[in-house]
């Protein structure tokens, strides 16, 4: 059975104990937790620190008390999270984001989670074959250190690639089933998978069920947020345009995903790991009150699909 949990990304200003007392509040079972280095935020819902993870390495007594508070609760860590770009064209963001990358799948060995949840990166001005070949480069000792420590590590499918800042490539690399079998077939390791949201493929215009089925070995976690795709917007600027002209994150429900047919197609493949709601809904970030409200409206709309 899915287990259900909140990645605690959205409760940025909460402190640690304050996160995982509002989710186990609201029933969830378990907690995506961002892991960001603290205090380096490059964009929204990036640089939230509820896990410290270079002192979970070092600090025995911080990385039991980590573990003994979030299991006092009822609950339990589906992945350690930090979505950086590792493949930055600035070398320093680059070597930045690989080392605490590294830190991360250290600690979540630690803390015996196993997983740690994150992006490819890209380098938006060099093509898709150009970043496939600077991905031989640097992703195959990260796998490796994973391998080593008994932990997977799974790739979300966000492109990346929003505004004028992402342009024109996007900041993620692996976001497409083409791009997923190539990189696969690079380093097949089955320590290395998917963070699959099926909300970026709203706005591609692929087919999330059909993925669910072609990567059944590969889901390693699940991100549940929606995506509104405005078509009358979308017939002003067309798909070239930066695609948050045209489209907007949503709470699940209040989007075009059909959560029942996404939902059905994991229950086919026996998916039983954690899945997690993501909020970056700009509808409801007016106050703490109205980010709580909206991880609650989540939950109560997914609970009828999984109960």
């Amino acid at each position: 059975m899915i287990k259900f949990g909140l990645l605690t990304a959205i409760l940025d200003g909460w402190n640690f104990e304050e996160a995982v007392d509002a989710a186990a509040e609201m029933g969830f079972k378990c907690l995506e937790v961002a892991s960001w280095p603290a205090g380096k935020a490059t964009r929204r819902y990036a640089g939230v620190s509820h896990i410290d993870a270079e002192r979970v390495v070092e600090d025995d007594a911080y990385a039991k008390y980590v573990k003994e508070y979030i299991e006092g609760k009822g609950m339990h860590i589906s992945s350690l999270a930090f979505y950086p770009n590792t493949m930055d064209p600035d070398l320093e963001k680059r070597a930045a984001a690989i080392a605490h990358l590294e830190a991360l799948i250290k600690a979540s060995a630690k803390l015996g989670v196993g997983l740690v949840t994150t992006f490819i990166g890209r380098d938006q001005y060099k093509t898709v074959e150009e970043n496939i070949e600077l991905f031989k480069e640097i992703w195959p000792p990260i796998i490796k250190l994973a391998e080593e420590n008994n932990v997977k590590v799974a790739i979300e499918n966000c492109p990346m690639l929003f505004g004028a800042d992402q342009w024109p490539g996007g900041q993620n690399l692996m976001c497409t089933p083409a791009i997923f079998r190539k990189l696969f077939e690079i380093i097949p390791s089955p320590n290395f998978g998917l963070n699959f949201d099926p909300s970026h493929y709203v706005w591609q215009q692929l087919d999330y069920v059909k993925t669910i089925y072609d990567f059944k070995d590969r889901i390693f976690h699940v991100h549940f947020k929606d995506i509104k795709l405005y078509k009358d917007k979308l017939a002003e600027v067309g798909v070239l345009a930066y695609p948050l002209d045209y489209m907007s994150p949503k709470i699940p429900g209040l989007g075009d995903v059909d959560w029942g047919a996404f939902i059905s197609a994991l229950n086919d493949i026996r998916y039983d790991g954690d899945a997690v709601i993501e909020v970056e809904d700009k509808a409801f970030e007016g106050s703490r009150e109205d980010i709580l409200t909206s991880c609650r409206l989540s939950k109560h709309y997914l609970d009828n699909f999984i109960g």
